[in-house]
């Protein structure tokens, strides 16, 4: 009991030490994509981009620690790995489950300091190019890999 006891406490102020690193993080989508948006996947899509985007970059940020007190992404483009609702019901050919293609993004990020100075700019774009590679689960899987790699990548430029 006396060592679990120890342990707890010891644990305990391990976490209080952790700096606490809380970044904001704000994404949108870029003029040309939200048109692209408009006219072929459904503008609902942007939602979905920025909040998947958004939750990857905070939250490999705030694992890693990096110190940016507020990070500014643009989607530039992106790609479906499946169709979207809006394809779907406007191209009756297309199969929600069986129909895949190759997806992928392009990302932009800005990140700034607390007094509000550019600490890193990061540019990022990845598409699958073959489809014995791609494991689709979802509409944007593709996308949301590259997102991935985008946070990981621009959150070891930063650290």
């Amino acid at each position: 009991m006396r060592i679990a006891t120890i342990a707890i406490s010891a644990l305990a102020g391990l976490v209080m030490a952790a700096p606490a690193f809380a970044v904001t993080v704000e994404a949108r989508v870029s003029t040309e994509f939200q048109d692209k948006l408009k006219k072929d996947f459904g503008a609902r899509e942007a939602t979905v981009l920025t909040d998947a985007l958004t939750q990857k970059v905070t939250r490999i940020f705030e694992e890693r620690g990096v110190d940016a007190e507020r990070v500014v992404l643009t989607i530039e483009d992106a790609k479906p790995s499946r169709p979207t609702m809006n394809q779907i019901s406007s191209k009756p050919g297309l199969d929600p489950i069986r129909s895949i293609s190759l997806g992928g993004a392009r990302v932009t990020g800005i990140a700034y300091d607390a007094s509000g100075k550019e600490i890193g700019k990061f540019d990022y774009k990845w598409y699958e190019n073959n489809l014995e590679n791609s494991l689709v689960a979802t509409t944007w899987t593709d996308a949301r890999t590259s997102f991935d790699r985008f946070a990981r990548r621009f959150a070891d430029k930063l650290g």
